[in-house]
């Protein structure tokens, strides 16, 4: 083959090579084009988004995803009174502390093999890792109502308000410690009732791509 046609053919071969990538850019365009004809931009304002408490109760329960407890999740969520999130606590061992190494059980032959004296409730997590100076006249959204060691912490630190979803230790002797506490105070606390039982986490709703796998944001 003389220098002529190889360079001849070489020519041909990168035209293929540019006409192939031009083809696969044409059909992208199209693909995309099409997703949006068969997705037209909705005009109107929403009116499924979330009210203000399933918000910050939603946040309560998301950071709940970070407890190593097998047994109770509980996270919590501090909002100021212009409603911005100033902490975030959920339920675990001290800073320092191994959860590998301390025990996890609710019931031991000795309670020193328990996880209750060493756990540290999601309120004081929350109300420890506050964002801001003080948080005097903030609400507290957390998934269980507190107990008496919790409704101390609330009380000292200046919260106004309790938001709870769960108050299945009504009966016992430090949640009715902790609603003597909050009465005396002045501290209201009231139940949050939720228009539906789950919230679903969709990473893949961004991209207008049909829901796969999610994460459910479930009770403790």
């Amino acid at each position: 083959m003389s220098k002529r046609q190889l360079i001849s053919s070489e020519e041909d071969t990168d035209k293929g090579k540019v006409a192939k990538i031009g083809d696969t850019d044409h059909d992208e365009n199209t693909a995309h084009n099409n997703m949006a004809v068969a997705t037209p931009a909705k005009t109107g304002k929403r009116t499924d988004y979330l009210s203000w408490d399933e918000y910050f109760m939603a946040v309560a329960f998301l950071s709940a995803q970070r407890s190593k407890d097998p047994n109770s999740q509980v996270g919590a969520c501090v909002v100021n009174p212009e409603r911005k999130i100033v902490g975030i606590g959920y339920n675990g061992m001290p800073n320092g502390c191994s959860d590998d190494e301390l025990p996890w059980a609710r019931q031991a032959e000795s309670n020193l093999e328990t996880k209750y004296p060493y756990v540290c409730h999601a309120e004081l997590n929350a109300i420890l890792n506050k964002n801001a100076a003080d948080i005097k006249g903030c609400s507290i959204y957390v998934a269980l109502f507190p107990c008496n060691e919790c409704t101390k912490l609330i009380i000292q630190a200046g919260i106004k308000e309790v938001i709870y979803y769960s108050d299945k230790y009504h009966d016992q002797p430090n949640c009715k410690a902790s609603r003597r506490l909050l009465n005396m105070a002045k501290i209201t606390y009231r139940q949050f009732k939720p228009r539906k039982c789950q919230i679903v986490i969709d990473f893949t709703s961004i991209d207008g791509f049909p829901l796969k796998q999610s994460l459910s944001v479930a009770s403790p």
